[in-house]
Order: structure tokens, then C-alpha cells, then sequence
């Protein structure tokens, strides 16, 4: 049904997948209040990504795992300015693949292959559990990570359980972007300008923080936060919140972590709550 939320402005963090977001909170009748966040680089050194793709066409890995759709699509880029993306999609045909959450699969589907398996929940802790049920001894694991994240735990688990791991990082964050946009979006909370925050990544949670306390506004981050609905795509991002301090007001059904979802949710949960009058 049309125009679910006309009436709210709903504040999003943009990064990679947010322009489609945008225009499907538009397309409900929300104001879309838009607040870039920061960019996607690819790797500053491409070196040692390029050798990893050369290791995994003269050697197919026995496994694969995928942790984001960014990481795959960014080494196929790199493997297509070498002249090497079809010989990388042969090779990974041969290995068993695995995906954090929906969207690697889809960036898998993209080059023509398949996951064997996907995380019931796209979270790390699920990677650990999806993969602690099978026998990894003695097989080579290509593992693509993301950035800002302490991978530790994960590679570990991988090594106990007697996978040789080959790790790749395929690119990188700028955080010094926007921080005017983001002050400006933490005085529009502040101020009940915003109905709703939504949450889309964990990345963005952590870009918020870091910019409130880089610019003495953290307080006031979390004064406007106590008066802005919060809603949160699935469980990473409700777990950041939560590691922070802070709530999640709205969420998707479990394993309905998409953005229609999350928009099907906020028309919900924005209905039970009057919009704000934005103080002057």
C-alpha cells in the first residue's frame, strides 16, 4: 500500500545501497532526509589483492566465504582490469561458498554462481556458527573481510578448526567524509525534526559516534536519539546500538532482514506513534 508513511521524515546514513532505500521510502510518502556518511574506496594498495586472486586461480580454494556483496564486486573489478575475472569465476565455481546474510549470495549470483549455504542471521557470529558444524581440516579457505571490524575471532575459529585461511580486504572507508552533514543531522534529532532513524549497516552506527565525539556532540546525538524512533535492518545493526547504549525501536521480522521489510516495519511502528512537532 502507497504512501504508508506520509507525513514522517526519515533520516537514513547514506552509503552504498542507499539511494534504492531512499527512493523506496519515497515511494511510501516519506520525506527522506538524506545524511552521507562516508565512501567506499577500493583497497589503497591493490597488491596484495591482486595476489590473492592470483592464488585462487592457480590454486581453487576448497571453501569460500563471503562475508559482504562490496567485497565480492570489488575484487571482480580488480580481477577485470587484470583480465583475470573470468578465470577468478571458474575457479570459485570449485570451491564450496558461504555468505554472511543474503546480499554476498546476490553479488555471487551476479558473476553466475551460487552459495551452498547462507547464515540464517547476517552476522559474524553466525559465519562462526553455519561454519563450526562442518569439517574444515586440511582445506584451503579464501575469507573476504570488511573494513572497521576486529576479524580475529572469526579467523580463529576457522584456524581451531584446521583450515588453512587465506584472507582478502578489498577495500575501505572513508571516515573523514560528511562530518558537517552528520552535526547537521544530530541538531535535526536534537530539535524532533527527524520521526525516524534508519539503519541499514553497523557501519553507519559507528560513523555516527565516532563523528558526535569527534565534534562534542554526543550528548546531544544521544538526546535526540531518545526523542527519534530508531530502526534497525536485523541483528548487526541491533547489536551495534546495543554495544553503544542504545535501543532498537523497530526491526524486521526475524530473517526478513531486506530494506521492504525494514520500510513495512517503520509504516508500523511510525502509525502507533503521533509524528513530532518539530520544535522551532
Amino acid at each position: 500500500m502507497a504512501d504508508r508513511l506520509n507525513g514522517t521524515r526519515i533520516l537514513i546514513l547514506e552509503t552504498r545501497e542507499e539511494a534504492q532505500f531512499s527512493k523506496l521510502l519515497a515511494e511510501q510518502g516519506a520525506e527522506v532526509v538524506q545524511c552521507p556518511m562516508f565512501t567506499i574506496h577500493d583497497a589503497p594498495d591493490p597488491a596484495p589483492v591482486e595476489a590473492w586472486i592470483r592464488r585462487a586461480i592457480e590454486k581453487p580454494f576448497d571453501d569460500l566465504v563471503l562475508m559482504t556483496g562490496e567485497g565480492l564486486r570489488r575484487i571482480m573489478k580488480l580481477a577485470g582490469a587484470r583480465g583475470l575475472d573470468a578465470a577468478l569465476v571458474a575457479a570459485l565455481a570449485k570451491a564450496r561458498k558461504f555468505t554472511r546474510g543474503p546480499k554476498p549470495g546476490k553479488a555471487l549470483r551476479e558473476v553466475g554462481l551460487e552459495a551452498q549455504q547462507t547464515t540464517e542471521k547476517p552476522t559474524t557470529e553466525g559465519v562462526i556458527q553455519m561454519l563450526g558444524k562442518l569439517d574444515l581440516r586440511g582445506r584451503r579457505l579464501g575469507l573476504q573481510l570488511y573494513p572497521d571490524k576486529d576479524h580475529s575471532e572469526l579467523t580463529g575459529a576457522l584456524a581451531a578448526q584446521g583450515a588453512a585461511v587465506d584472507t582478502v580486504l578489498p577495500y575501505a572507508y572513508d571516515s573523514r567524509a560528511a562530518d558537517a552533514n552528520i552535526v547537521t543531522a544530530i541538531d535535526d534529532m536534537a530539535a524532533g525534526r527527524i520521526d525516524a532513524l534508519a539503519l541499514t549497516n553497523l557501519g553507519q552506527v559507528r560513523r555516527l559516534i565516532e563523528a558526535a565525539k569527534a565534534h562534542g556532540s554526543e550528548a546531544k546525538l544521544r538526546a535526540g536519539l531518545e526523542r527519534t524512533l530508531i530502526a534497525s535492518v536485523g541483528p548487526a545493526v541491533s547489536g551495534e546500538l546495543a554495544a553503544h547504549g542504545l535501543r532498537t525501536d523497530i526491526s524486521p521480522a526475524e530473517d526478513a532482514y531486506f530494506m521492504r521489510p525494514l520500510i513495512s516495519a517503520m509504516a508500523v511502528g511510525l502509525a502507533a506513534k503521533k509524528p513530532k512537532v518539530p520544535v522551532k
